[in-house]
């Protein structure tokens, strides 16, 4: 029997920001066994510096860095770079800590220790999301707010809205069925992964963030703006009302 070919998934580049060596050996091979593109830097300092000088499309963070903590290099990264994948790979694991993580702007968490399996399957769901746009779609329009799929931009008016990737993504969703209940479950396999493990603490974190987003545009640009308003269906889930 011949050895499997891995993955094509070079046109991927992953940056694994880890100090432990055993884990962050692990975490290279493993990603490079499956075809990714990988650099490794144990500090964040190094991390920040790598990040600059070579545009990655994903981030595995350790939070427990020797120089600094974590959730900084989140918040920075996330500031350069508005659709950088963020994972945070932790043994952090009360709730007030894994909403700080995604606050800081992470996309997605893992508590350690967690299987390589798992981390594959997030990251591959993840990327996968990222890519596949279809050239065909339309940009949504409700009142003056504009959601172009395709370009990946959000504008009310004239005005970029500086979304993340997830609020992008639940966005754009709400709107594909606005005036509809979406479950939370609907929410999580669409926006994150079917096969999510984690709290759903996500979804809230994220929706919150995309209220203050939108709340913001409305108070920063002049004039009045027509916006969506997004309705909380307590036991169910959301509904964006046009």
């Amino acid at each position: 029997m011949g050895t499997p070919t891995a993955p094509d998934n070079s046109r991927f580049r992953v940056l694994v920001v880890e100090d432990d060596n055993v884990i962050g050996h692990h975490l290279q091979t493993g990603l490079q066994g499956n075809g990714y593109t990988t650099a490794w830097s144990r500090t964040g300092a190094a991390a920040l510096t790598e990040a600059t000088r070579t545009p990655y499309d994903a981030l595995l963070l350790d939070l427990g860095l020797p120089d600094m903590d974590g959730l900084d290099v989140a918040r920075t990264l996330r500031g350069r770079c508005r659709d950088l994948l963020i994972i945070i790979l932790t043994a952090r694991t009360d709730d007030i800590d894994i909403i700080a993580g995604l606050d800081a702007g992470a996309d997605d968490y893992l508590v350690k220790p967690f299987s390589l399996t798992v981390l594959l399957a997030r990251l591959r769901a993840h990327l996968r999301r990222q890519s596949i746009t279809s050239a065909a779609e339309q940009p949504i329009h409700l009142g003056d707010l504009v959601i172009d799929p395709v370009a990946r931009r959000c504008h009310l008016h004239e005005a970029e809205l500086p979304l993340r990737l997830k609020e992008f993504e639940l966005l754009t969703l709400l709107a594909r069925h606005a005036g509809e209940a979406v479950s939370r479950e609907t929410l999580m396999a669409e926006v994150w992964d079917e096969n999510w493990f984690g709290s759903t603490k996500t979804l809230d974190v994220t929706m919150a963030a995309l209220r203050r987003r939108l709340t913001e545009a409305t108070e920063t640009n002049p004039g009045p703006s027509r916006l969506p308003r997004i309705t909380t269906l307590r036991g169910h889930g959301y509904r964006l009302d046009p």
